[in-house]
């Protein structure tokens, strides 16, 4: 299990994570675009992927990380169970995430072994 307050310090330890609210919920940001959000009521945590990362994480275990229903799961958003994740799946995911909205110049940046 994951704590709302550890997946919030995940989030904002990615490089130049930056915390706002969008709809009223928490989300995460990097260069004011939204990889992650939190819904704290639900012990949620959502993350932008791409649809290939989205479909490797859900089949790791989909009761614990499965497609936002509707048409934004379609496109990526993906929910994290944070009652069931492990603390190192949640920031692999963040980090997944992190990296598939930062600009490529950001992600060189931080994650040069990767070029």
């Amino acid at each position: 299990m994951v704590s709302l307050n550890t997946a919030r310090q995940l989030a904002l330890s990615l490089p130049e994570a930056e915390e706002q609210s969008h709809f009223h919920l928490p989300d995460f940001r990097v260069k004011k675009k939204i990889f992650a959000s939190l819904h704290e009521d639900k012990n949620l945590m959502m993350v932008k992927l791409n649809t290939i990362d989205q479909s490797v994480f859900c089949e790791i275990d989909s009761t614990i990380i499965y497609p936002v229903p509707g048409g934004w799961g379609k496109k990526g958003a993906t929910f994290i169970n944070l009652k069931k994740i492990k603390k190192e799946m949640l920031m692999d995911a963040l980090t997944t995430a992190w990296k598939t909205v930062a600009p490529s110049s950001i992600v060189n940046k931080y994650f040069p072994e990767e070029d």
